[in-house]
């Protein structure tokens, strides 16, 4: 799989976490549910200050707090970037995404079954990840599920 490093400054986002593991296809469940509840329950329109809003209608998918790697349980935020965090509501959370070193990939595809298939593969590349903050950023510029961008960033050393 092709990637560039990039170096990026901290992001402040703001959704719903839920802890899971990639045993036994639990993030799976756990994902798809909470992506369910952020999309479909109006949450995203709850969020105040998004700093994409009016451009384009941009989602990140977090992985963070890592127990180890990425055998180990972590955390999941449904979420969407912020100017601040402001006001927030009761039932979401806010998370710093560190400023650091990142390995970009660009995904394309169906917006699940393509991010399910880069993880996959990416667990089995030699890279020298720092478990800190990983999230998927997905582009939205089309209306067309089968046909999306998606640029995933992994911490690196």
């Amino acid at each position: 799989m092709n990637y560039e490093i990039v170096g990026l400054e901290k992001k402040v986002v703001v959704g719903l976490m839920k802890k899971t593991t990639n045993n036994n296809n639990q993030a799976v469940i756990d994902i798809g549910l909470l992506w369910k509840d952020f999309l479909g329950s109006g949450v995203y329109s709850k969020i105040k200050n998004k700093t994409n809003y009016k451009t384009n209608y941009k989602t990140i998918g977090l992985y963070t707090d890592y127990e180890g790697d990425f055998t180990k349980p972590y955390k999941f935020y449904a979420c969407c970037e912020v100017d601040e965090a402001g006001e927030i509501v009761a039932s979401l959370e806010k998370k710093v995404i560190e400023a650091g070193k990142y390995a970009k990939f660009i995904v394309n595809g169906h917006v699940k079954n393509a991010v399910g298939e880069f993880w996959s593969k990416l667990w089995k590349m030699d890279l020298d990840r720092k478990y800190t903050s990983d999230f998927e950023e997905y582009q939205n510029i089309s209306d067309d599920m089968n046909n999306q961008e998606i640029h995933v960033y992994i911490s690196i050393n």
